[in-house]
């Protein structure tokens, strides 16, 4: 169902998925799925557009509440980007599932840039009992690289709307040096970490994964043979997470069918 985020004063899109027939879990626990960074002219504004369809999928296959969201600056979402207004998205939308939906437990979920801030959201909140993250980035150097450059893409692409945005372009780089999954990932340890990787991604390479297992220290690492970097189009990659959230539910007293993961049609989000 439609649902709203309150973030920073800003109002964000949501879908809140509850499984059909929940099974007799001794917790109520709950997953935030959190979509990539847009690519392509435009396309913030169809971005994350299959997520609710994946949400449901968790939902049904796993008995867990799913809530999935539009990061500001995407979809029907308020604001613009800026990495750190992303991630107080993130934890934003961890309280609401923990309180207005009414989860016991919250893990977190994410495909690229979503997958990185769920490794540093979790390193940072202890409420969080682990973390899936697909293709995920163990830095942004590459977008501190060339900043005015990459600045200019987050406006083509659509994230940032507003023509004073933003108000402190140095503040604004800053962020993307500061936030980084490499430097956090080992305060999320002991606590689960699911990290599936394509072998033939061409954004994020392989070495981030197994960096950020290593860092990690007893990271689940998954390298999807011939895979490219839009791993949740990808059925290997699906079963992969959908498998893990399972193993992750609370003792219940009875197996959920297994169902055939068909892959999703393609969207404009990583």
């Amino acid at each position: 169902m439609h649902d709203i985020i309150e973030s920073n004063g800003l109002r964000l899109a949501a879908h809140l998925s509850e499984p059909t027939a929940r099974a007799a879990l001794s917790a109520r626990p709950g997953l935030v799925l959190c979509h990539g960074f847009p690519v392509g002219l435009g396309h913030a504004e169809n971005a994350a557009r299959t997520y609710p369809e994946l949400a449901d999928r968790i939902a049904g296959e796993t008995g867990w509440t799913v809530l999935t969201f539009n990061f500001r600056g995407t979809g029907a979402s308020e604001g613009d980007f800026s990495l750190q207004g992303w991630l107080d998205d993130l934890n934003a939308a961890i309280d609401h599932l923990l309180g207005a939906a009414g989860a016991d437990e919250v893990w977190l979920a994410g495909s690229s840039t979503g997958g990185s801030l769920a490794v540093c959201a979790g390193a940072n909140d202890q409420r969080v009992r682990g973390v899936a993250a697909l293709s995920a980035r163990a830095d942004f150097d590459d977008w501190v690289e060339h900043p005015r450059r990459f600045l200019e893409h987050a406006r083509d692409v659509g994230v940032i709307r507003h023509a004073g945005f933003p108000p402190n372009v140095d503040q604004w780089v800053r962020e993307l040096k500061q936030i980084r999954p490499i430097d956090l990932v080992e305060r999320l340890a002991p606590r689960p970490l699911l990290l599936v990787q394509g072998s033939d991604d061409e954004i994020v390479p392989p070495s981030d994964a197994r960096l950020l297992a290593d860092y990690h220290g007893s990271a689940e690492l998954h390298m999807i043979s011939g895979a490219g970097h839009r791993l949740r189009h990808d059925p290997r990659a699906v079963a992969v997470l959908l498998g893990w959230i399972e193993r992750q539910s609370p003792v219940h007293e009875r197996t959920p069918e297994s169902a055939v993961v068909e892959p999703l049609v393609d969207d404009p989000s990583q």
